[in-house]
């Protein structure tokens, strides 16, 4: 398992970090020059990434009001939750039922900044500074365990942070997903979507970019195939593992990933009931 570390609380604004990136791609006005450089350069190869992470986000919209309207999910864990932006998964979970809880984890200090203005806001929603890996601390962590019931189903939020880990047996996305499933009461739900493509040439261009701009804090952009092995055992929800933006858009009018040098891939899986 990976070990538990103390994870800065300093702010360098000098090397990007995916949550900025992602909020800078989203229109938000919490990244630094650099984070702005480093999407600019990444859209030289693939242009389509602004497109892909308002795709991302709507889909976790879409993941959050389905779960609650349809299957009675009042409890939700967000792993890699980014920084606040507009319909975050609280706000729209509480929407349809106020008492909704949820806890955000997120390595990105940051976040933390403005995870301490959320939980100021609202005493049902907290954010955890953590490695998403370090799945003892955050299942063991106080916020954790003062909003979420465990024997009650819940729903895990993996949502286009699996790229950001890299591979391992003990310490991977394929690991962290079992060991959390592990942990999960029959009718829980897993969401879990990363960055594939299937040309080898972006992959490896991604990957290595976004390695030396994170210095180090990246995984690497996978194949479809690769998140189909998250969902083992689980039961997927229709219509399957897909591109983000066709799992059950809201219109047929709705926005869709028009260019697929990479797409989000990924879906929701429920733990079987027994």
């Amino acid at each position: 398992m990976h070990s538990e570390k103390q994870l800065s609380t300093e702010i360098d604004a000098s090397v990007p970090t995916a949550a900025r990136m992602y909020d800078h791609y989203l229109g938000g006005k919490d990244n630094y020059a650099a984070d702005r450089a480093a999407c600019e350069e990444l859209d030289k190869v693939v242009p389509s990434t602004r497109r892909l992470a308002l795709n991302n986000r709507r889909f976790l919209q879409r993941v959050v009001k389905t779960l609650s309207e349809e299957y009675g999910i009042r409890q939700y864990l967000d792993h890699g939750s980014g920084l606040p932006t507009q319909d975050n998964v609280h706000q729209v979970a509480q929407r349809i039922d106020p008492t909704a809880h949820v806890v955000y984890v997120d390595n990105d200090p940051m976040v933390l900044v403005h995870g301490r203005a959320l939980l100021e806001q609202d005493e049902r929603t907290a954010v955890i500074h953590a490695d998403m890996r370090e799945t003892d601390l955050i299942f063991g962590h106080a916020d954790t365990k003062r909003l979420i019931d465990f024997d009650e189903p819940v729903c895990v939020l993996f949502n286009s942070v699996f790229h950001c880990i890299p591979d391992s047996d003990t310490d991977g996305p394929l690991a962290v997903a079992r060991r959390v499933r592990e942990r999960l009461a029959p009718g829980s739900f897993m969401v879990m979507c990363q960055l594939v493509s299937e040309d080898p040439e972006v992959r490896a261009f991604v990957t290595d970019f976004m390695d030396q701009a994170t210095q180090g804090h990246w995984g690497r952009v996978r194949e479809p195939k690769d998140v189909e092995t998250y969902f083992e055992g689980l039961e997927i929800l229709e219509p399957g593992l897909v591109e983000v933006s066709t799992w059950r858009p809201d219109t047929e009018v709705a926005p869709r990933q028009l260019t697929h040098e990479w797409i989000e891939f990924g879906g929701v899986g429920r733990i079987p009931l027994q």
